[in-house]
Parts: structure tokens; C-alpha cells; sequence
């Protein structure tokens, strides 16, 4: 039996849908574990209104943060296997049963899936989705089969049997990148972590662009802090987007060195002209996918406003912890 274990903070309306996507499961043999994780807005009127629907508990604790969260659910489940997902994702309704079955083939001990957009989804939420996936961005690497290094589940969509929640103990991190922390512990201590291409949901993410900036500014400090504690996780792929942002402001400030620098002028004439043109390229590149992907001109549009928004909040969150705890030596984990 699965253990579905969600954790909730201030979205009521959320884990509505999501609960309702739950009850259009095909393999129905689970329970799901709702942990409250200290909401000014609980939903617990919402969660009991599924109890004649689904085999469901409500629990309601203080704020610690959504990874000791997801430990709570886990000391209180009572099946055999956990899955964790993310208040704002929706399941299709073979997403247990595919689980089921390649659990079943490859014996996982933990595993992720990928996510995708639902066609309910407003035109910011697809384009968001469309930046978070796609292979011209960083997004390109998560939730496929050619990812750089080991494939690490992320918590909006991952699983993990009860011998790898008692032998590892969940998660020690309570926020930012705590689940690429488990992740790479779980394989360190030799367990079998794969990805599942076919279970994948359907993630909201964010309303807007402020929410998404901001949420992904955290994802760039959070890949300094697994480098701390992992410094062999830190590749180069995971500072691309911090070398565009710096490549971008240079590119905007060489007109200001052509001033400053008389003798250097042409060079940085050059540099501009070569800088634009590659972001032009960069730019067209994302707008024809976007639009082959989701075949709308309007989306297409916003994925190139949100996929800019993910490579500029990551490279700077990316730069700023960089500096301040690889440079400075300041502690800003929590």
C-alpha cells in the first residue's frame, strides 16, 4: 500500500483539486497523509469533506518548514512505501498505477517523476511550466533520462519505501533544497534511486512572476548550500545560469566601458554587438519552442519572460550565497 504524504501551508484551495485528482485513481489501494504545517488558513474542513472518498488523515502542526513536514507524515503512515507530493500538483489518474508498475520491474527504493502543465493551467503557469522543463533552460535537465550526474527525486513528485525512511531518517534539511540533500544521501548509503518518465503530474508552481522569481531565487542559494555539505554536487552546469546573468550585465555595461576605457573602445563595441546577437538567438530559440510545445503565440511569449525570470533568480541566488558563504564565510542556511 502507498502512503501519500502532502504538506500543506495556507492552501486550502489547492489541496482540494488535489485531493479531488486522487479520487480519480485507478490503483486505489493508499492512504493519504494531509500534515497542516501550522497554516493561518487550515484546511481541514476541506480534507474531511473526502473522508467518504478516500482513505485520508489530517494533521495539524507548528511551523517547521515542509521537509520535517514530510517527516511528520511519515512517523504516522502506515504503508509500505511513501510518496511525497506538492500541495499544488494534479494526478492523472494512472499516475499510482505506473508508479505500481515500475516499482514492480526495477525494485526502486526511491524514485522521482517528472511534471508537466495541465491545460487548466493559466497562460503564466504553462509558461512557467514550459521553463521549468524545457531544454534550452536549466529546467532541461530535471525529469529526463540525460541528466548530468545522478538523478535526484524532487519533492513535488517523488517516492521512497519505509526501510529508506527508517534507515536514513527523512529529511535533516526543513527548507531550501532539502530534497536534493536526501536525494544524494539515499544514493550515498547505496539505495536504488531512479526516475519513472512516465509518472509524472501536473505542477502548478507559481501564480506569477514575482512568486516564481523568488522561488527560484531560493533554488540558486539552495545549490551553494548542498555544495557545502556535498562540495562534489557543485558542477559547472549548476553555475551556467550565474555565468549568464554576469555575461548579460556585462553585455549591458559595455556601452559604459567604451566610455571608460577610450583605448578598448572597438573591443568592447565587438563584445556588445556579439552579446546582442546571441541573446536575440537565445531569445527567437525560446519563443519557436515554447510555441511548437504548447502551440499558443501568448504563452509562447510569456516562456520567454519566465524562462529569463528562472536563469537570472537562479543565477543570482546562485551568486549572492556564493559569496557569502564560500567567500565571506557567512552562515546563511537557515
Amino acid at each position: 500500500m502507498f502512503s501519500i504524504i502532502i504538506p500543506l501551508y495556507n492552501r486550502p484551495d489547492e489541496i482540494d483539486e488535489l485531493l479531488a485528482s486522487l479520487c480519480r485513481q485507478v490503483y486505489t489501494d493508499f492512504e493519504v497523509v494531509i500534515v497542516e504545517d501550522g497554516s493561518s488558513k487550515p484546511a481541514r474542513s476541506t480534507v474531511e469533506s473526502y473522508k467518504d472518498r478516500l482513505k485520508v488523515n489530517y494533521f495539524f502542526k507548528p511551523n517547521e518548514g515542509q521537509g520535517f513536514a514530510r517527516n511528520y507524515g511519515f512517523e504516522r503512515a502506515e504503508g509500505d512505501f511513501f510518496i511525497v507530493l506538492d500541495s499544488d500538483v494534479l494526478v492523472p489518474e494512472d499516475y499510482l498505477l505506473k508508479v505500481r508498475r515500475s516499482l514492480d520491474e526495477h525494485h526502486w527504493d526511491a524514485f522521482g517523476g517528472p511534471d508537466a502543465a495541465h491545460e487548466s493551467f493559466t497562460d503564466i503557469q504553462k509558461a512557467i511550466s514550459y521553463s521549468m522543463t524545457s531544454p534550452l533552460t536549466t529546467g532541461g535537465i530535471r525529469g529526463n533520462k540525460k541528466h548530468v550526474g545522478h538523478f535526484h527525486p524532487r519533492s513535488f513528485n517523488m517516492g521512497i519505501s519505509r526501510k529508506v525512511w527508517e534507515a536514513t531518517g527523512g529529511y535533516k534539511l526543513s527548507r531550501r533544497s532539502e530534497d536534493i540533500e536526501f536525494s544524494i544521501r539515499m544514493i550515498n548509503q547505496g539505495y536504488k534511486v531512479g526516475l519513472i518518465p512516465e509518472a509524472f503530474v501536473y505542477h502548478k508552481r507559481r501564480a506569477n512572476i514575482a512568486q516564481f522569481f523568488k522561488q527560484v531565487y531560493g533554488f540558486g542559494k539552495g545549490r551553494i548550500d548542498i555544495s557545502m555539505l556535498y562540495p562534489g554536487e557543485l558542477k559547472l552546469v549548476h553555475a551556467l545560469p550565474a555565468f549568464f546573468t554576469l555575461g548579460f550585465a556585462i553585455v549591458l555595461l559595455c556601452p559604459v566601458f567604451q566610455v571608460f576605457f577610450v583605448g578598448r573602445s572597438s573591443f568592447f563595441a565587438v563584445l556588445s554587438e556579439a552579446g546582442a546577437f546571441f541573446l536575440l538567438l537565445f531569445t527567437l530559440a525560446l519563443f519557436c519552442h515554447s510555441w511548437i510545445s504548447t502551440r499558443s503565440v501568448k504563452v509562447a511569449l510569456l516562456s520567454v519572460v519566465a524562462s529569463y525570470t528562472q536563469i537570472f533568480a537562479y543565477g543570482l541566488g546562485f551568486i549572492q550565497n556564493f559569496v557569502d558563504r564560500k567567500l565571506l564565510n557567512k552562515d546563511t542556511s537557515k
